[in-house]
């Protein structure tokens, strides 16, 4: 490449990579990470970070190659995120709940080169490795420690051999502003995920609105407990908090008391989870004596919280309170559910965020005015590039020159925007999307017993919705509802089996004999005890 050419992109080019180049000059003292007793300045982490891109340039991984990453959240998971952003890899973060099958799909459709795994996950990714062609090198985080493992024809080393004698200098290659990010795997409507191309313009912009919406400032001290596999913990708060120079606390899970000990030692000004874990809090022994103080806001996601939660939290935390509404796809905030909304418009989706726009469109793509309801569509530079080797399914998303989420809604008279109903049926349990149909079909092979079953996600104080299997049994069969769970548990990922299974006479249908979900819902509301249970 000419060195013109080079100079050019290294000036005007937009990269998620830079951010953290930029802050590391700007704030170069700030600390930027700290996990468990180790901690990193921004200067440390930029340097550590170059370090890790230089060996894997030297390796062979160019622009546009996929490296997979496997680990829990840590240090290394940004460093690794970042080194893939700076060389314009293409970084596959995997699902942690993924059974050997959707490892291995994952691995063959993104045509990842290598896969970075902490040592304690190896076992677990070691049969799907070997069962693809793509995967010619692993690197081992040291994670939690392990057992070795078997690769197979794969060159194993450590995170230590592969940083041997690489260059902690600047990381100068042509990436170009629209180039892809990530490969994020998200559920559907189909067994196998689909892959979520997400390039640097969106994930950027992304993260700079956040800071915008939300007031992120340097001397913010947040907490990463959320999964950093997920792009609302990375490339909302991750990426946002790198890009003003905030420090990241990384914790692996939630626990409610440790989170409550660690705002206060620390001073945490920045927390995000979801609903059940604000109620994990308040109902924790120590929140009576817990000095929460230095919170300035706390975030959650995927669905809005009961409104007599919102007033315990409020009052008690007594910070800003946001509901972040968006998708994969959108990398992923298009809607904020305000603080000052929280109270006055309990169940909102929120008002659209700088770099999106938000309509309502019905079946032939004519947009809908105020108070008509339709399917939720976006428009912004956050939008994902495509849905990777799935063109059909690319199209579909953006007919009529928009990009369809899946959901149906409406505007109300005060312009906040209040979802109804995913059309595609997608449960969001516990943090995951699953496929209902995925389900009723583990359900059906769980059992022959089974004559008819429809699967639905019920509102659930822990679970926000809990994957809930409607059963028609065959006449004269008997059906064990926790020996059906069990089985279905041996079929598909654990996480997506049923929370509970109920048996009925029959299903309610439409004239021609669909099954009406929306109705099950609606019926089966309260199973779980309500909102306030």
């Amino acid at each position: 490449m000419e060195p013109a050419v080079l100079a050019d992109n290294l000036i005007h080019r937009v990269n998620v990579g830079d951010s953290l180049t930029r802050t590391a000059r700007r704030r170069p003292d700030n600390v930027a990470v700290v996990d468990g007793d180790r901690s990193w300045t921004y200067a440390e982490l930029d340097a550590w970070v170059n370090r890790v891109a230089h060996a894997l340039a030297r390796d062979g991984y160019t622009r546009g190659d996929a490296f997979a990453l496997a680990s829990g959240n840590s240090a290394e998971f940004l460093a690794v995120y970042y080194a893939c952003a700076k060389l314009g890899v293409v970084c596959v973060p995997m699902n942690l709940g993924w059974r050997e099958k959707e490892i291995g799909y994952v691995l063959d459709h993104s045509e990842a080169k290598g896969l970075a795994v902490e040592a304690q996950l190896a076992a677990a990714m070691a049969p799907a490795v070997r069962g693809t062609a793509a995967v010619r090198d692993v690197v081992v985080l040291p994670g939690l420690g392990g057992e070795d493992a078997d690769f197979g024809d794969a060159t194993v080393r450590t995170l230590d051999a592969l940083l041997d004698h690489a260059d902690d200098g600047p990381v100068e290659v042509y990436v170009e502003d629209r180039d892809a990010l990530t490969f994020l795997y998200t559920s559907g409507t189909t067994s196998f995920p689909k892959g979520v191309v997400g390039n640097h313009t969106a994930i950027y912009l992304e993260s700079m609105m956040m800071c915008l919406e939300a007031q992120f400032v340097d001397d913010d001290v947040f907490v990463a407990m959320m999964p950093m596999f997920h792009t609302a913990q990375i490339n909302c708060h991750c990426t946002s908090a790198v890009i003003v120079g905030a420090t990241i606390r990384v914790e692996r899970a939630f626990d409610p008391g440790r989170l409550l000990a660690t705002i206060e030692e620390h001073r945490v000004t920045q927390i995000f989870g979801l609903p059940m874990m604000y109620r994990a809090m308040l109902d924790h022994p120590a929140m009576e004596q817990a000095d929460v103080s230095s919170l300035r806001r706390a975030l959650y996601a995927m669905a809005p919280m009961p409104e007599a939660l919102v007033k315990r939290c409020v009052e008690r935390f007594d910070c800003g309170f946001y509901l972040l509404f968006g998708q994969t796809e959108m990398s992923p905030t298009t809607t904020l559910f305000r603080p000052e909304h929280q109270l006055s418009h309990n169940g909102a989706a929120g008002t659209p965020v700088v770099n999106v726009e938000v309509a309502i469109m019905d079946d032939e793509g004519r947009l809908l005015p105020q108070g008509e309801q339709g399917h939720i569509v976006y428009r912004g530079p956050q939008t994902m590039t495509a849905y990777l080797k799935n063109p059909e399914a690319t199209a579909e998303a953006f007919a009529h020159g928009w990009f369809h989420s899946g959901d149906v809604g409406v505007f109300d008279a005060d312009g906040l925007l209040w979802f109804k109903d995913r059309s595609k049926d997608v449960i969001k349990t516990g943090g995951e999307n699953v496929a209902s149909i995925e389900v009723e079909k583990a359900v059906y092979a769980a059992s022959p017993d089974v004559a008819e079953v429809v699967v639905v996600g019920l509102p659930h104080e822990h679970w926000t919705e809990a994957i809930t299997a409607f059963v028609v049994p065959v006449a004269g069969a008997s059906i064990d509802e926790a020996a059906l769970i069990a089985e279905v548990k041996g079929i598909i990922d654990p996480y997506k089996a049923p929370k509970a299974v109920v048996l009925v006479d029959a299903l309610p249908k439409t004239s021609t004999g669909k099954i009406q979900k929306n109705v099950v819902r609606d019926e089966h509301a309260l199973h779980y005890g309500g909102d306030d249970a």
